[in-house]
Order: structure tokens, then sequence, then C-alpha cells
């Protein structure tokens, strides 16, 4: 389905890389499409941080919107996931008067007043990814339900664990909104379908794979009889394979994962990972610049919404303000090769 590449991002972001101060980076010619004029509506995305693929993904999305609706996406973030360094990166789009501002918080109360100081100077307010429920945020990009992807995940690991045993979690951000919102679910769908199943342990690793493979060594020592690893998010996810690779434990200790489908690949293939769940994220990316352009001229969403031809069913629920993409995906041998990020 998905034929593009992410090369052409990932020079982008390698080009526009720099220290923690300026670390921030707008695509060339002002991001999208429609020349740059003066009243071109000016989307920028802040993402947990820039440079992995799947932010990169979802900015090769964001590109390919702005094209093709006419208005101008900028991509900024930090190297690293810290949120003092994404609140720069926020106020400094704030004071170059942006017309929509999307975040993709790592942490969402610290978030919260810097996105009410964006939208008291006029900034229509978004999150994308990862929400802030307690902000003024008008509108959250959800990319799929938080029962749908911790389900997901659930089902994967469990099925390749013959539906019982011990197995741990490495999440990423402590504070991260959408992991900590899927881990509930695991929990209780462990505890309602698997009752011979047991979560013995989260951890969190942040956005660094080589420190999820140090932590999921370290769950495999301190737990002989574990059969189980979900990582949680595209960092962890094949860092959780590598461990259960580097530490010779194929067939004993299954894995599952948050994963970009080529970064998983290789564990797909050895059998270290049994499945990823993920999502479309180049749309993911192409449907927060169509909502952010939905914002900024005061259109608004429908209970159902056609965004293109791949989008044309994206739901809104008015109470809770969130645009949800849809189902998760489950990557496999099968179908990993269709996806180039």
């Amino acid at each position: 389905m998905l034929n593009r590449r992410i090369t052409a991002a990932l020079a982008v972001a390698a080009a526009g890389a720099l220290a923690l101060a300026g670390c921030t980076q707008q695509n060339p010619g002002g991001g999208g499409g429609g020349g740059g004029g003066e009243d071109q509506v000016s989307v920028a995305f802040v993402p947990k941080l820039q440079g992995i693929p799947y932010f990169e993904a979802m900015n090769t999305g964001g590109q390919k919107g702005a094209q093709e609706l006419g208005i101008e996406w900028i991509y900024r973030g930090s190297s690293t996931a810290d949120p003092g360094a994404q609140t720069e990166i926020v106020n400094s789009l704030i004071q170059q008067r942006v017309d929509v501002l999307v975040v993709a918080p790592n942490d969402p109360d610290s978030m919260a007043p810097v996105l009410q100081e964006a939208a008291d100077a006029g900034i229509k307010v978004m999150t994308s990814d990862t929400d802030a429920p307690n902000s003024v945020r008008e509108a959250f990009v959800n990319q799929a339900s938080p029962e749908g992807v911790g389900t997901a995940l659930t089902d994967a690991l469990l099925e390749a664990m013959g539906g019982q045993g011990k197995y741990a979690i490495v999440s990423c951000g402590q504070t991260a909104a959408n992991l900590n919102s899927w881990i509930e679910v695991q929990k209780r769908v462990t505890a309602e379908k698997y009752p011979n199943a047991e979560i013995v342990d989260i951890v969190y690793a942040g956005e660094d794979e080589a420190q999820s493979v140090t932590m999921a060594k370290d769950l495999m020592n301190a737990h002989p009889d574990l059969t189980g690893l979900v990582g949680e998010c595209t960092a962890s996810a094949p860092g959780v394979a590598k461990a259960v690779t580097e530490a010779g434990k194929i067939g004993q200790v299954f894995t599952v994962g948050l994963g970009t489908p080529q970064s998983m690949k290789q564990y797909l293939e050895n059998g270290s990972s049994s499945a990823a769940i993920l999502w479309d994220v180049e749309q993911l990316g192409y449907l927060t610049a169509w909502a952010g352009k939905q914002l900024a001229s005061g259109t608004p969403f429908q209970a159902t919404n056609n965004v293109n031809a791949e989008l044309s069913a994206v739901t809104w629920d008015e109470s809770s303000k969130e645009l949800l993409l849809g189902d998760p995906l489950r990557i496999t041998t099968e179908n990993v090769d269709q996806y180039d990020y």
C-alpha cells in the first residue's frame, strides 16, 4: 500500500540537526506546498523527538498533505525526548506566530500551560500521536484507540506464549499518556482474557533503544521464568527483540512491540519478535496536516470525514474532541515489506 520512502525525510532531519538550543528544523521551502505565500496557513508539528523513523514517517505524510492541501508544514523537534527542550521549541513557534500548533507531548501536564500560552496568542492548538487531555487543545489526532492497541499487543504476545506465562513491559516515557493508556488496557485484558498469564514488571527506558536492550536483559535475569516481553514504543520494540536475540533465547522468550516495519524486519525474520503492532504512520501525518487546515479555516469536523482516498471514514468524537485514524495493524513477515519506513 505504501511505496514512498522515508529516506528523504531522514535527510531533511540530518541537515537540520542542531545543538539543543537550536535543535529545530523547518522543511525546505516552507515545508510542503503553495509557495509560502503570506496568506498560506502554517501548521507546525513538534514531535517527541526527531530523527527516529516513526516521527520522520509522520513528517513525510505531513509534507505530502501540505503539498496536496496547499498549506505550509513546519516540523521541529529536539534530538532527545526531553520535555524542557520540547517546551523551548514550542515557545519559539509561539513567537513565530504560526497559525496552528500541533504537539506530541513528552510530558502532557507540563506542556498544558505552554499550550495555554499559544491559545492566548490566538494560535489554534492540537495534539497528535500523544494527547494532553488536560490542556486547551482543540483536537487530538489519535492513531488508534487505547482499547485497540492494548488488546492487539496482548493478543499477539499471548498467542505466541500459548496463552499463559509471565511477561514484562519495557515502556518508554513514564509520563507518555498514550503508552500509559495502552498499558492499562494490557493489564485488564491480560487479567480478564488470560487468567494464566501475569505481568510481572513494567520498566521505562525513555526513547532509547540501547537502554531498552539493557533493561530487557535485566528483566530476563531477574525473572528466569519470564516467557514474554513487550516493547511499548518504537525504540523499545526492536530493543526487546535484540535483547532476546543476544541472550540466545529465541523460542524461549517471545516478544511483540510497537515497532516500525523496517526496524522490526530482521527480528520478525529471525523469530525473536512474533509481531509488531502499528498503524499507517504516514497517513497519521497526513491526517494531522488536514486537521490543522480544518481548524485554521474554522471548518468543523464531521462525525465521519473523507480525508483522502485511503482515509475515507475518519471518525470524530465531539465529546473527547478526537479524530481517530483507525484500527491498529499487525505486522508480520507476511506484510512487513509493504512498508518502506
